[in-house]
């Protein structure tokens, strides 16, 4: 082999290594962006380049000047906003972390439920088992300050802030108590307080009554502890209310429809987009349930409620009794992002064990039963000052309480005339109150407390739901 073919080799090797270092770059090029596109779809759109163009000229020609991630979360909110479903939203940040503690069985707080009367913020009810119950604080105390800050003139949601905080800090308050000469200096540590779902009450006869106010984390062990204490106490069948419940979670719900459900009958079906995947959950009962159940429901009643209410119905030989559920059979998936945002999403419908699609539809109770009309009165808000010569629907709704508990406020169309002072003034004197014959958060208070114990009395859907269990045993 001569000398020039020997170079002539070592030339055409370099050749070929630089191409080949060439292909290996486009190469590599060609499968970054590959892998780009599987990782971010979005990329593909052709108006992603408009995204792409108004973000950069935002952030360098906009004058006051942009957030980068307020401009991404911001997108991310319209993108899922423009699905025009109500169930599926981007919930950014502190917004996020407020949806998942939600569903947790606690928060951090003294625990004591706040109500505004006149101006004033004052201790409703205390949370059993809260810190401050603990500390010794009484409903009706009155806040003064906290941790220094005076109360007064402070709206509902800032109070809130500032008595809720870490846990195992000290919330140092002052309040007011009726029966003290002067306020009194309370300090409360802060921590757990449990967030609670069912209540429970024992009926004459040996019904047990279970209220479920929604869907939450601990909700099932809540429930089976419920059902616990009353079959301790005789209960010989059982009353479920879930009128306004709003559902929730899945699982719970699933957890309770297995203690009625007879082992291995459908509870519910729940079915994928294009019905790519369809999860049918079948009860795993334990042992037989024996007791007449009843269920009390109404407009309100949505979600895992109808979930619960339709398995039982179709299932357990539930009473329905009540009116018309709300209807939303489809189901959202909820995932917690780094940043704490949340994506909710709809991605299912579900279907009862007899088949039937719910949605936009509800389940029509077997006994329809209405409620009173004055159990649909709106609330009055806080800041209520109603007097002579005021008129609209808040008049309206104050002459329509009235007359329901027995006071005449003349014709009731929405203009506080002198017989509607007049009304006021009595209602006022009978319950102790100032006799201003105006309307202010105090007296609005009383009348719906009032109204609260008259529904509980005269509750027709709950009277005849007892009749259908008193009658089945």
């Amino acid at each position: 082999m001569s000398i020039y073919g020997e170079k002539a080799v070592k030339q055409r090797r370099r050749v070929s290594l630089a191409v080949l270092l060439t292909v290996a770059v486009v190469v590599g090029f060609a499968g970054g962006r590959f892998s780009m596109l599987l990782q971010y779809p979005i990329m593909k759109e052709p108006a992603f380049r408009n995204l792409s163009y108004a973000y950069k000229e935002i952030m360098n020609r906009y004058l006051e000047g942009a957030d980068s991630k307020a401009l991404v979360d911001g997108a991310a909110e319209g993108m899922v906003g423009s699905l025009g479903d109500p169930y599926s939203v981007y919930l950014t940040g502190d917004r996020g972390e407020q949806y998942i503690s939600s569903y947790e069985d606690h928060f951090v707080g003294i625990g004591v439920e706040i109500r505004e009367e006149d101006g004033r913020f004052i201790i409703d009810k205390l949370i059993k088992s809260a810190p401050a119950e603990k500390s010794g604080l009484k409903a009706g105390d009155v806040f003064v300050s906290i941790d220094g800050t005076s109360a007064k003139g402070l709206d509902l949601t800032k109070l809130k802030e500032l008595v809720q905080g870490k846990e195992g800090t000290t919330a140092k308050l002052t309040v007011e108590r009726e029966g003290s000469s002067k306020p009194l200096a309370i300090s409360v540590v802060r921590g757990a307080v449990p967030v609670l779902t069912v209540t429970s009450n024992m009926l004459s006869d040996g019904v047990g009554e279970i209220t479920i106010s929604r869907f939450a984390e601990k909700t099932a062990s809540e429930f089976n502890a419920a059902i616990e204490a009353l079959q301790k106490k005789g209960m010989k069948s059982l009353l479920l209310d879930l009128r306004g419940n709003p559902g929730g979670l899945l699982e719970p719900t699933i957890t309770i429809a297995n203690r009625f459900v007879p082992k291995g009958k459908t509870i519910v079906q729940v079915v994928y987009k294009g019905e790519s995947r369809v999860i049918t959950h079948q009860s795993k009962q334990k042992e037989p349930w024996k007791l007449p159940i009843a269920i009390l429901v109404d407009a309100h009643t949505a979600s895992s409620a109808e979930v619960l209410t339709a398995a039982l119905k179709a299932t357990a030989d539930a009473k329905v009794v009540g009116q018309k559920t709300f209807g939303k059979g489809i189901v959202q998936n909820f995932r917690q992002l780094k940043d704490g945002s949340v994506l909710k999403l709809t991605e299912a419908q579900w279907r009862s064990p007899d088949g039937q699609w719910i949605h936009k539809k509800g389940i029509e109770p077997g006994y329809v039963v209405a409620a009173p009309d004055y159990a649909q009165l709106p609330r009055l808000a806080a800041g209520l000052k109603l007097g002579i010569g005021d008129y609209g629907d808040k008049v309206q709704t104050v002459q329509s309480m009235l007359q329901v508990l027995g006071y005449a406020a003349g014709a009731g169309k929405g203009i506080y005339d002198d017989d509607t002072a007049a009304a006021v003034r009595s209602f006022q004197a009978n319950e102790k109150l100032p006799q201003t014959g105006t309307m202010n958060d105090k007296t609005a208070y009383r009348m719906m407390v009032m109204l609260t114990n008259k529904f509980d009395k005269e509750d027709p859907q709950r009277i005849k739901a007892v009749s259908l269990l008193e009658a089945a045993k």
